[in-house]
């Protein structure tokens, strides 16, 4: 995604590039190792074929995931962070936090 299509806030510009609901659930699986596409797709319920490739295509062009192929027959794909993904983590963990504890004093 290029600056100029970003919102000014910079809040809202988060919100545009990690902020769909599978997005989210997605980065919340990567953050402790390397997923492949099936793996993916089984432990996001309710979770569309094309809007997993479309979520993963969208988080590897901004730079969030990198998506490697291996030379095996058959192919193996693997999708993790990138560095700037990584920087990531302290947000997933406080919005886990926060969760744990809006969950806690219903």
């Amino acid at each position: 995604m290029k600056r100029e299509d970003l919102p000014e806030c910079d809040v809202a510009a988060t919100v545009q590039i990690i902020g769909s609901k599978w997005k989210l659930l997605i980065l919340r699986n990567l953050q402790y190792r390397p997923w492949r596409f099936n793996e993916l797709r089984k432990s996001l319920d309710g979770v569309s074929q094309k809007v997993l490739t479309d979520s993963l295509r969208q988080l590897e062009t901004d730079g969030i995931i990198s998506r490697t192929v291996y030379p095996e027959v058959p192919p193996r794909v693997e999708y993790a962070l990138t560095d700037l993904g990584e920087s990531i983590k302290p947000i997933l963990s406080a919005m886990e936090v926060w969760g744990k504890n809006y969950k806690d004093n219903l």
